[in-house]
């Protein structure tokens, strides 16, 4: 092969590289422009979403998912949200992050009949298609660290799920394993397109009215 069709080769391959990776990218981008907020002035919606972002060995949540739930009983007192859906990880009997958060956000002042959990949010996209398939929301403000809320934003709207979100800023303190999260968000956005592209089904299961029946009780 000649020199210049390796020269060739070589941007070819660097075009489809950014064209795989960057497609995405910017689509999460554009998809979260105008649905980004701070807990003081985000949309009030019924619902917030919390995300699960793993457990400490003593079972609590990690310190990254304690700045979630921080936001999320600062939104519950705020009357800016009237239910919690908790979605986090529960593929083993010894690890249960969605019981976790709502004791959690139970010690912290949040009414326990307020917090429905979902034990099948295992990963972004199968939060966002469980809230709507699953759950039934309507709308939600979504809650995570603030690189990562871009994605859950472009995701769940665009499995028809209308959100806005929160994004904590404060676990920036942990330095390292914020500057990894941050990196590790250009190919997980990749993935997260490929998803809404090819709608794969997580585990769903019958329509749960856990949401519903808390809104009606939060309401009476």
């Amino acid at each position: 092969m000649t020199r210049r069709r390796l020269l060739l080769a070589a941007g070819g391959l660097v075009l489809l590289v950014a064209l795989v990776v960057g497609g995405p990218n910017l689509w999460v981008a554009r998809a979260s422009s105008g649905h980004l907020y701070t807990a003081q002035d985000v949309p009030r919606h019924p619902v917030a979403i919390v995300l699960g972002a793993g457990l400490a060995p003593d079972g609590s949540p990690s310190p990254f998912l304690q700045a979630r739930l921080d936001i999320v009983a600062e939104l519950v007192r705020e009357d800016k949200v009237e239910v919690v859906l908790v979605s986090g990880d529960n593929r083993s009997r010894d690890y249960d992050e969605p019981s976790a958060m709502r004791d959690y956000l139970v010690d912290r002042g949040v009414d326990r009949d307020r917090v429905v959990l979902d034990y099948a949010g295992l990963d972004s996209y199968d939060t966002c298609v469980r809230a709507k398939r699953v759950f039934q929301v309507s709308s939600a403000t979504v809650v995570s660290q603030g690189y990562h809320v871009p994605r859950v934003v472009a995701v769940c709207r665009a499995v028809g799920l209308p959100v806005d979100a929160v994004g904590d800023e404060t676990a920036r303190r942990w330095g390292g394993t914020w500057s990894a999260g941050r990196q590790r968000e250009v190919l997980a956005n990749v993935k997260a397109a490929a998803d809404v592209v090819t709608r794969r089904d997580p585990v769903l299961g019958p329509v749960e009215p856990g949401v519903t029946n808390a809104l009606e009780r939060a309401r009476d």
